[in-house]
């Protein structure tokens, strides 16, 4: 497949069937995936590949404190709710899921249980938690180059008939990941992406987010000086 096919193609994965993935298949996906570009080489990525008993222990952890009402606490700042332009795109996608779905605006209980899915890591069978050593605080710049990873990560797996979703609804309890992965105190968990084969009956599954056109957000400058047009 093309690259401007692969990417094209790729979409977010939220319903998975309860297979195992070979590890040695996400060892595939992580050894194309790590040819992503960082600052300097830095490489600044771990990943903590979870499953079985480790996995569900987060995703009870993560759904009995977001149900106590224990705030989110995350190992670096993030804005909770976004707003304006960015918080149209956000509804927009809501609206594709729930009317996929055929969740009525009214149904709180099916609304609630969509929103426990992500802290359930939509119930994929291996989760993969990102990480950054916390020494390179301020760290804007190696969050970047997770994000690299992260995205390298999904159309890797999309290649290998895997879906995935960037989940960061399954780090929003940290500390949770953090003793039940068994991460090290001295990395910060920055997000975590569920993987799995996707579950072809589960409708989510047909959703695919839309684009907004390049003029909405890009600028050239100088081109018409040069008249460059092509």
């Amino acid at each position: 497949m093309q690259f401007s096919q692969l990417i094209k193609a790729r979409k977010s994965i939220r319903g998975y069937l309860q297979k195992p993935v070979p590890r040695d298949v996400i060892d595939a996906i992580i050894e194309v995936a790590k040819w992503a570009p960082s600052s300097m080489n830095t490489q600044p990525w771990h990943v903590h590949v979870v499953t079985g008993a480790p996995l569900d222990r987060i995703r009870k952890g993560n759904t009995d404190n977001m149900v106590a009402g224990i705030p989110p606490k995350r190992d670096f700042p993030m804005k909770e709710s976004y707003e304006g332009l960015h918080r149209r795109r956000q509804i927009d996608v809501a609206v594709q899921l729930f009317d996929a779905m055929e969740i009525a605006r009214d149904d709180k209980a099916r609304r609630t249980d969509w929103v426990m899915r992500g802290f359930r890591q939509f119930d994929a069978p291996v989760s993969l938690v990102l990480t950054y050593d916390k020494y390179l605080e301020p760290a804007a710049i190696s969050q970047f180059d997770l994000g690299a990873l992260s995205h390298a990560i999904v159309l890797a797996a999309w290649e290998q008939g895997l879906g995935c979703v960037i989940n960061g609804q399954g780090i929003m309890q940290s500390h949770v990941v953090r003793e039940h992965a068994g991460i090290p105190d001295d990395q910060n968990i920055m997000i975590c992406i569920a993987m799995g084969y996707p579950d072809d009956s589960f409708i989510a599954n047909t959703v695919k987010s839309v684009r907004e056109d390049n003029s909405s957000f890009v600028r050239y400058v100088g081109f018409d000086e040069l008249e460059i047009t092509k």
